[in-house]
């Protein structure tokens, strides 16, 4: 049995590469070899949000507090609220964060392949999110 204890991985903000707004990440949990599943729990203040991406094998977001938007490349903006659960199938090109007035924290899931859990691509832009609020 290994318990990771809350409070003992600093967190860290959100690269901006990768994000836009004010992103806190906290890991939760780490693949060590064999294992390859890593977890983290993410805040994004409003107005917040990740860049486009894609995962190799997959994510899924668990949403805890707050209210989020997410959306797949060329598909429906999708509202998410606590309690809701999110599969992002390998290889769709997604983004996901905070709604413009209020902040939202997700449990995010993911597995490695070959040394790597996501592709990061361009940011979404000022105008897709506003035409996405």
């Amino acid at each position: 049995m290994q318990i990771f204890r809350a409070g003992t991985t600093p967190s860290a903000k959100g690269p901006a590469d990768w994000f836009t707004g004010t992103v806190r990440l906290d890991p939760l949990f780490n693949p060590q070899a064999p294992d390859r599943v890593q977890g983290a729990l993410v805040t994004f203040e409003p107005g917040a949000r990740t860049a486009w991406h894609t995962h190799p094998l997959g994510q899924t977001l668990i949403v805890t507090t707050g209210l989020g938007l997410a959306q797949s490349w060329g598909g429906e903006l999708r509202e998410l609220r606590p309690g809701d659960v999110i599969w992002f199938a390998p290889g769709e090109k997604h983004w996901h964060g905070a709604s413009h007035q209020t902040a939202m924290s997700h449990i995010a899931v993911q597995e490695v392949s070959e040394g790597r859990t996501v592709d990061w691509l361009e940011h979404v832009s000022e105008a897709e999110y506003a035409a996405a609020t």
